[in-house]
């Protein structure tokens, strides 16, 4: 009677998720391939003719073709930001996992409320300005980092807390000291963990629109995200454009979930744990 009850209560979990997740995605997909006319039903008719060669021409060569820009500052940002947040988290996680000491409670406590305390917008554009780098990638690549290393340390800790301490003490009498003993002993061991950071972490800043649109305005600069808010404006009556660019902004994440997503959850968990 149990299993049973079980059983429905996933199917009719299974049921919600199709209906809240799978029916909104499915209508973004029909009305992307339709000509204008019918796409202002936003109906699920199936299409009378499929313009999709036209509809994916005309929304590429929107704006001077700033999707394609967009996708290249998108990707250029969510690389840099990644390694940068992998490599600084990691190691910052690896020392205040082993050096318990009152600096190293400070620091937990910072990291904490990195998680807790929202962003402020104008004191970080006023350092951004006093920087030399508002309206610029390389400023919005450290905003990011330091929007995500928080959550990043909290995973890389958490799985650094199961290694042996005595690895680490056998590289030092092997001669290993610093970078050396973590890039060469600890970091390798990290795999599972830093997949996850990745994954999650690259699709969070791929789909960020906040930061870009404060951070980085104008279109030499632009996110794909940013690009469909402007696009909302040249395309309210053209739904089939304005559909057709979301599908296209939406495929990059949805393929990385849907091949990497057991190994986000077998990261997470073992991260979970090990802590």
């Amino acid at each position: 009677m149990t299993a049973l009850r079980r059983l429905s209560a996933e199917a009719i979990a299974l049921v919600l998720a199709g209906v809240i997740f799978l029916i909104p995605f499915a209508l973004m997909l029909l009305t992307a391939v339709k000509d204008q006319t019918q796409a202002t039903d936003l109906d699920f008719a199936w299409p009378a003719n499929w313009p999709i060669v036209q509809n994916f021409v005309d929304v590429i060569e929107a704006r001077d073709y700033v999707l394609l820009r967009a996708y290249v500052n998108s990707t250029v940002l969510t690389v840099a930001s990644v390694v940068l947040i992998v490599v600084f988290a990691s190691m910052a996680a690896f020392v205040l996992q082993r050096r318990a000491s009152r600096l190293g409670s400070v620091a937990n406590f910072l990291v904490l409320t990195g998680l807790i305390i929202p962003p402020a917008i104008v004191p970080t554009i006023w350092l951004l300005q006093a920087l030399g780098l508002f309206k610029t990638l390389p400023g919005l690549i450290l905003i990011e980092v330091a929007f995500h290393m928080a959550y990043s340390v909290l995973l890389f800790r958490a799985f650094i807390a199961a290694i042996p301490r005595e690895l680490d003490e056998a590289a030092q009498i092997d001669g290993c000291t610093g970078l050396g003993l973590f890039f060469r002993v600890i970091f390798p061991l990290l795999r599972p963990v830093t997949i996850t950071v990745v994954l999650t972490t690259s699709v969070a800043i791929f789909n960020d629109f906040v930061n870009p649109l404060y951070f980085t305005p104008g279109d030499d600069n632009a996110t794909v995200q940013v690009t469909l808010y402007n696009f909302q404006s040249q395309y309210n009556t053209q739904w089939n454009l304005l559909f057709m660019d979301i599908v296209l902004i939406t495929i990059p994440p949805l393929l990385l979930f849907i091949f990497f997503n057991r190994k986000i959850v077998a990261g997470m968990t073992a991260g979970a744990i090990k802590g």
